[in-house]
């Protein structure tokens, strides 16, 4: 099967995420703000406009949303380069409006910013740029060329061009600084969901595989009694018929094909068996099975309950939830990753915290990254950026660190990352305990990690036919 996850890390940021509706209603409002404004102007305060070149600029926004209103359906989502045109022509229609309403002096001409605003918000960098170039642009084009405002004398109202320049320069100030602003916000809501969204399914693709695992050793438990009946009727039939004839090697050949079902069911149940027998285990037993898949990566793993302090009957015993399973296991990885020749798990208990320490030889952090590291989508030059074209939407990404504290906040864990020596190098020490240093602490109060009490494990769950 293709893996499509990474598709979902690469996709431009406004590929079908604006509606279209959402745009023509904020168009609506705008209109019916501009028809609000010249009305008010014109027969509030006196002031005279050039009514004509106003009707222009909003009927056209008009004719436009009715346009689309009846070409497209009511749910379409546009596209990065539709959602990019239709605000570019919001830019256009405001400049034209505010360039024969006086244009600086126009009070209403901060609006400029609000199809930037938008763009920031939801299209992506390039398009957010073009727009803000675009209104900047028009901006500069209507303090020199503009209709001015007839005021109630009938003389042109002017301000000077030392204040004008002042209104052009703070408007210019404010798009980019909006622009920049909204942007990064609504960047790092971006990253945050698709990192959540990681999360979501690193867990649910653990969580299948335990089911699976549980299915497939109930099978396997299921089937052992009636197989293990076939291969002991077999048997004895065998043994009465006599050698070399047909009954005899049917005989044989139904024993060695039940010896061969159980050998099947066997190795595909070896992993899934424990998900279903055991619920609970050894938190020794939980960060071996978390280790395991990355011992065979030329790395030592050296797993050290208590410091031989501490019988096995003590430890705490755990839910092997796949939360727990997957947070370590991300966490091994990213050490062994990085590390140059060992890796050690440290496993502590008191009578009120748990304590797993994971410790690499490797070159460490970057200090810079201490207080961001298990934020999403964390760029380095360093320690973190090795690549795995097989899991590309990953690695190199931040998410490994950031999916592995998600899951194990989940079951009430802090973690601590911090570095073997000060101060930092960013050399490895082969043997030493002087690299990378991740703490996962949790309280036994708090936490719902362990088990209320260790109780035995029942009956297997009966299939229905």
């Amino acid at each position: 099967m293709t893996d499509q996850s990474s598709a979902l890390f690469q996709s431009d940021k406004a590929g079908g995420q604006v509606r279209l509706r959402t745009l023509m209603t904020l168009r609506w409002f705008a209109i019916a703000g501009q028809i609000a404004a010249i009305a008010v102007t014109e027969r509030v305060f006196g002031f005279g406009l050039d009514l004509g070149l106003c009707s222009v600029a909003v009927g056209l926004s008009i004719i436009v949303n009715i346009v689309f209103y009846f070409v497209y359906p009511e749910n379409k989502r546009m596209e990065l380069r539709e959602a990019t045109w239709m605000l570019m022509f919001d830019t256009v229609q405001l400049a034209f409006l505010l360039g024969v309403t006086g244009g600086i002096t126009n009070p209403f001409a901060i609006l400029i910013m609000a199809p930037v605003t938008v763009a920031a918000t939801a299209l992506s960098l390039r398009s957010t740029m073009w727009i803000s170039a675009a209104a900047i642009v028009l901006l500069s084009v209507i303090v020199v060329w503009h209709i001015p405002i007839i005021g109630i004398g009938g003389m042109p109202l002017y301000i000077p061009d030392s204040l004008a320049a002042g209104y052009w320069l703070a408007i210019v100030v404010s798009i980019i600084f909006v622009g920049i602003y909204t942007r990064q916000v609504s960047g790092e809501i971006q990253s945050m969901s698709q990192a959540l969204l990681a999360a979501q399914m690193a867990l649910a693709r653990e969580q299948k595989l335990t089911d699976l695992g549980g299915v497939v050793a109930a099978a396997a438990h299921e089937l052992g009694t009636p197989l293990a009946t076939i291969t002991l009727v077999s048997s004895e039939m065998a043994s009465e018929l006599e050698k070399g004839t047909d009954m005899h090697d049917d005989a044989m050949l139904i024993r060695q094909q039940a010896d061969r079902c159980r050998d099947i069911l066997r190795n595909m149940g070896r992993m899934g068996k424990d998900d279903l027998h055991v619920r609970q285990a050894l938190l020794s037993a939980v960060v071996e099975e978390a280790a395991e898949p990355h011992r065979e990566r030329g790395k030592e793993i050296v797993i050290e309950t208590g410091k031989g302090a501490a019988l096995p009957t003590e430890q705490p015993c755990v839910m092997r939830r796949p939360e727990l399973i997957h947070g370590l296991r991300n966490l091994i990885q990213n050490a062994v990753d990085f590390t140059a020749t060992t890796v050690w798990v440290e496993i502590h208990w008191t009578d009120d915290l748990i304590t797993v320490r994971i410790i690499d030889d490797g070159p460490g952090y970057p200090p810079h990254l201490l207080g961001r590291i298990g934020d999403p989508f964390i760029r380095t030059g360093g320690r973190r950026l090795k690549r795995d074209q097989k899991r590309a939407e990953y690695e190199g990404m931040g998410l490994g660190l950031f999916i592995a504290k998600t899951l194990l906040e989940r079951t009430g864990a802090e973690l601590n990352f911090v570095n073997g020596t000060t101060p930092y190098t960013g050399m490895a020490r082969p043997g030493e305990r002087a690299g990378a240093i991740v703490e996962v602490v949790w309280p036994r109060e708090e936490c719902q990690l362990e088990t209320v009490e260790r109780t035995a494990l029942g009956e297997n769950v009966q299939f229905e036919s």
